[in-house]
């Protein structure tokens, strides 16, 4: 089992690439590597039907699973539409997998929400009042003006964390790959002290999924926004980050080169049946089968001696 794992592909960013030369770039590079699932953890692009149709058009063009989770800057109001619109419109899709667990089998299942900042890994220095704003330096943080969910950024980062822990109650004793948009590790912020990221570093990541680590058993969990391309173990657990990002971060001008590169795969091998069980399996079945053969005779058998007694019956 091959799981691809993909973030922050920006397709409208690009000054000579379009949406199309991102689509054909990524299916041909997912087949190249024969990956079974295709996880994508937010910020394809800054307008939500440009977002759906990138994810509907992929979907037709991959005979795989493609999962993902809305970015912020796939939620950025245009329009008419608001923030929960967009968000609603999201949910409606089968491959979104906020609130739909992706069982993978038996052992394994994927679940995904966008998430959300918490403030928690900004530096101490600043208030909250300061943090609400999202102004520092001069600039303002877009989601201040392009987002309205009308409830407070902490509040909606405690609402993420719990419909996560939902979600992986639903799916029983399987092992989790979670998938979010906002980082979930601290080792994924922007190194400080920094002039400016002291403060942004607020708008990066959450704390509060650190209790769904603690409680379930989570191996993988993949998050994009920053657009790092790393990964880090801790506490026996793998976090991804494989954000292809701008194309001023970009390492080349190769967008097939790009992606090739960013994409992180998750493998891990089936679990074959083991053998006493696969027999006893298999017996059951037989006996089952055995049985109901024998029922049909048996009833077959009672039915032809009812049927003669009553011809003996209404020839006496």
């Amino acid at each position: 089992m091959k799981i691809g794992t993909i973030a922050d592909l920006h397709i409208d960013r690009h000054n000579k690439k379009t949406s199309e030369d991102y689509l054909e770039a990524l299916v041909e590079i997912v087949k190249y590597k024969k990956l079974d699932i295709l996880l994508i953890a937010g910020d394809i692009s800054n307008h939500y039907q440009l977002t759906h149709q990138f994810i509907t058009q992929l979907t037709k063009q991959l005979d795989i699973p493609v999962k993902f989770v809305p970015g912020n800057h796939d939620l950025w109001e245009v329009e008419s539409m608001t923030t929960q619109d967009i968000w609603n419109n999201y949910k409606s899709m089968s491959q979104c997998l906020v609130g739909k667990p992706f069982i993978v089998n038996e052992e394994w299942a994927i679940i995904g929400h966008t998430g959300w900042y918490d403030y928690s890994f900004a530096a101490q220095r600043f208030s909250l009042e300061h943090l609400q704003k999202g102004k520092h330096y001069g600039a303002t943080w877009q989601d201040k003006e392009r987002i309205s969910w009308g409830i407070s950024d902490q509040n909606l980062s405690k609402i993420a964390a719990e419909q996560v822990k939902k979600d992986i109650l639903e799916v029983g004793n399987r092992r989790v790959i979670l998938v979010t948009h906002v980082v979930t590790h601290p080792d994924f912020i922007v190194p400080m002290p920094h002039r400016i990221f002291d403060f942004y570093n607020a708008f990066i990541g959450t704390s509060d999924f650190n209790p769904l680590y603690a409680m379930f058993d989570i191996p993988y969990s993949i998050m994009g926004h920053v657009h790092f391309r790393k990964s880090v173990m801790d506490d026996g657990r793998c976090y991804l980050c494989p954000c292809l990002g701008y194309p001023r971060q970009w390492r080349s001008e190769d967008i097939y080169q790009e992606i090739n590169e960013t994409i992180q795969i998750i493998e891990f091998k089936m679990r074959k049946p083991d053998p006493v069980c696969a027999f006893y399996v298999l017996h059951t079945r037989v006996m089952c089968l055995l049985t109901c053969v024998y029922f049909v005779v048996d009833f077959q058998l009672y039915m032809n001696v009812v049927a003669h007694k009553c011809i003996f019956f209404l020839v006496n």
